[in-house]
């Protein structure tokens, strides 16, 4: 009977101890599995950011598009813009930056209806007002919502910090203004008061 009980005791010791280890080595594999999966996640679902030379818009007329790698070397001013605004003025001060440093900026209107309805007029509209009464001669987008669900990718682009590196911004009103490098990086933001022509916007074009 001792011999017996002894034998038992052995086969269950022998017993439990391969089960010890089957359990350690599924907990052991259970945890690579988890590893592996969770690299695989992070790498498919890690953001991958545009640079702002890959955008793209459409021009006033719609028959054309906005390339802004074709502006690669220069500054590009971009500011959403309104033809019945108290800062509609500032057309004026746009047109004069865009001749005084030709060569260096490209100013680009972005021309939208979500302030007041203060840009309610169709695209051809648009055009004719701003060539009649301001001379413009820089370039002009299709109408674009700046903000909310509809927010065009190029401003999704300039308003988030996630895409722009930068900052993170709202425009809250028509003429708001954001400087891009030579590089294609975010330089500088300017709300609406700031005038096209003050000492603040100049210098930061002659950077």
């Amino acid at each position: 009977m001792a011999n017996g009980g002894c034998t038992t005791s052995y086969f269950e010791f022998m017993n439990m101890k391969k089960k010890i280890l089957i359990l350690s080595s599924i907990a052991a594999l259970g945890m690579l599995a988890y590893s592996f999966i969770f690299r695989v996640k992070t790498v498919v679902h890690a953001p991958m950011g545009k640079s702002f030379y890959d955008l793209k818009i459409k021009t006033l007329d719609g028959k054309g598009s906005i390339n802004f790698a074709d502006y690669k070397g220069k500054k590009i001013l971009c500011v959403n813009t309104a033809s019945a605004c108290g800062y509609t003025k500032q057309y004026d001060g746009l047109q004069k930056l865009s001749e005084k440093y030709k060569g260096k900026l490209v100013v680009i209107g972005f021309p939208c209806n979500q302030f007041a309805g203060q840009e309610s007029g169709s695209e051809e509209e648009i055009g004719s007002f701003c060539k009649k009464n301001f001379g413009i001669t820089f370039p002009l987008t299709e109408k674009i919502d700046v903000k909310g669900k509809n927010q065009h990718p190029v401003y999704q682009w300039l308003c988030q910090k996630s895409n722009n590196n930068h900052g993170d911004y709202e425009v809250k009103w028509n003429f708001n203004k954001f400087l891009i490098d030579e590089n294609g990086n975010l330089q500088s933001y300017f709300p609406s008061s700031v005038k096209p022509e003050s000492e603040e916007m100049t210098a930061a074009i002659s950077k």
